[in-house]
């Protein structure tokens, strides 16, 4: 009984947990409702959410917060149709009248209080790969001027997949684990 209350609760949470060949639980990255008709999204409470130091001195976002979030319509199977196709990211990106509250709303949660012109309201699994496009555990405030060294990791990830060199999932876990990491941990 208690393992089917578990795995309820984590249905409904939308994280999977999958199991290694040693018994460890180890979490993938969740499912977002993937582009739809979108809404201004609820952020964590102001001052909820803690940036992070990568080892090179990087900013990464707090995982509570922001965990990361994919697309479901972003699958190894739909590679040409998504974002292996040109256009595609402009295709499903949020509006601006919507993203900019949010990025108010989610600069609050981070305890940014600089100018919102010298930050990026940014998808930590990038909608080149198969991010989930305003599902609030896939967006953060990253500081520092666009474009920046998360672009080009983001740019080369992408790269990777289309070219059939590395597995989607792969990429998306990487990344959303810790973006300075990313690019070694799928070669």
């Amino acid at each position: 009984m208690k393992a089917i209350s578990a795995l309820s609760t984590l249905a409904v949470t939308g994280l999977v947990v999958v199991f290694g060949s040693v018994g460890e639980a180890a979490a993938d990255v969740a499912v977002g409702p993937g582009p739809t008709n979108y809404t201004v999204q609820p952020q964590p409470a102001p001052g909820a959410c803690h940036y992070r130091t990568a080892a090179n001195g990087q900013t990464l976002p707090d995982p509570n917060c922001t965990p990361g979030a994919i697309s479901p319509k972003v699958t190894q199977d739909t590679l040409a149709t998504t974002i292996c196709r040109t256009g595609y990211t402009k295709s499903i990106r949020p509006p601006a009248s919507i993203t900019e509250i949010e990025k108010r709303e989610n600069a609050a949660a981070y305890g940014y209080t600089g100018s919102l012109k010298d930050v990026e309201y940014d998808h930590l699994v990038p909608l080149e790969v198969g991010g989930d496009p305003n599902d609030p555990r896939n967006l953060w405030i990253e500081p520092g001027a666009s474009p920046n060294p998360k672009d080009g990791v983001e740019s080369r990830l992408h790269e990777l997949v289309c070219e059939g060199r590395v597995a989607l999932d792969a990429v998306q876990e990487a990344i959303a684990t810790d973006w300075t990491t990313a690019l070694e941990t799928v070669r």
